[in-house]
């Protein structure tokens, strides 16, 4: 196969997913695990980029970039980009009107520029989900590209508009519009296999370590194999990966993706610009 392109991303959500996700907003021990994430997990992280001088992509909530802006700023000060992940982590779908959904997304970008002097070109969904008007927002406030989405593994595409999914009739998958999609995956997201929590629906956590980062190594291996110019997202939440011992095992994936020929770390963003479909 010729070529490969690993993308390491962070959703740096500190407080805010247990805030707007899981309503525990009187709970402090749940606050205190994004504050670890920010305080603790987040530098370690941009020491281990630095050391291997590599890329990584940060998307951080506007809440985050208020709540915690002296290591918002130093991630863009040691080179990483900063894209968007909403404002309140709130989920597109559970907001009451597109003017709600789209007042968030407008605060997040207030928020970067804050930080970074620029908006941002890429949009991650804080649920991996889009409401009946999140593509509208993305395209009327300049966004382009997404990752939020699951239609490939491996290939950035187009994402599609104007579908159709009548309970009567077959799936229109609509028409393609021109912006990016970079594709993400839960297979390789440590949130879910590696996040506890007594909150319901979701009590997850536990998982065999072992068998996750087996997933990743083996996804990645599938992917130099046999896919030309394979993209390899993977999404990791500082709380959750800045673990100290989780950094031993995220180092030593890296440095078997290093040891292959023909590998580059790239910023998401320099995925988007240089994809032609």
């Amino acid at each position: 196969m010729t070529g490969a392109t690993v993308c390491l991303s962070y959703d740096f959500d500190a407080v805010s997913t247990w805030l707007w996700s899981y309503d525990s907003w009187e709970m402090p021990t749940r606050h205190s695990r994004g504050v670890f994430g920010a305080e603790v997990a987040a530098p370690r992280l941009l020491d281990l980029h630095d050391e291997h001088d590599i890329p990584a992509t940060w998307f951080i909530p506007g809440h985050t970039i208020d709540s915690f802006e002296e290591i918002c700023g130093e991630v863009w000060d040691r080179g990483y980009d900063i894209q968007h992940h909403g404002w309140s982590h709130t989920g597109p779908a559970t907001f009451e009107s597109k003017e709600d959904e789209q007042a968030d997304i407008e605060r997040g970008i207030e928020s970067i520029q804050d930080v970074t002097g620029r908006e941002p070109t890429g949009y991650r969904s804080p649920a991996w989900d889009f409401s009946q008007h999140t593509l509208d927002i993305l395209q009327e406030l300049g966004f382009e590209w997404d990752s939020s989405k699951m239609a490939s593994d491996f290939r950035p595409h187009y994402v599609y508009g104007n579908w159709s999914a009548p309970e009567d009739g077959p799936y229109d998958r609509g028409e393609p519009t021109d912006l990016v999609e970079l594709p993400v995956s839960w297979q390789r997201d440590d949130w879910p296999p590696l996040t506890f929590t007594w909150s319901r629906p979701h009590r997850m956590g536990y998982a065999s370590e072992d068998s996750i980062f087996q997933r990743w190594y083996d996804q990645f291996d599938w992917m130099y194999d046999h896919v030309d110019d394979g993209v390899f997202i993977l999404t990791m939440h500082p709380q959750v990966i800045g673990q100290a011992h989780r950094l031993q095992r995220l180092e030593q994936l890296i440095q078997h993706m290093q040891t292959k020929d023909d590998v580059q770390f790239e910023e998401m963003d320099t995925v988007a610009q240089n994809f032609d479909g």
